[in-house]
């Protein structure tokens, strides 16, 4: 279970958006901290892997591959 404390205009948007669309304002701020992690997992590994290169291989060294299996 999580606490926040939202100011005083993102609770008026929220409570807005619940009352037009006859869903809950928790539904909403789980939909906005999902997506933020998502983002956010997106941006780590991104960055991990340009610190951390690993071998690429073009896509003609991809088929000679599969074509061998």
């Amino acid at each position: 279970m999580l606490a926040i404390r939202l100011d005083q205009e993102t609770e008026k948007r929220i409570n807005t958006l619940a009352e037009l669309t006859g869903r809950s304002k928790s539904y909403y701020v789980r939909e906005a901290i999902d997506k933020y992690l998502d983002d956010m997992e997106d941006l780590y590994i991104a960055l991990y892997r340009l610190e951390h290169p690993q071998k690429t291989i073009s896509l003609e060294e991809m088929i000679k591959e599969h074509k061998k299996a």
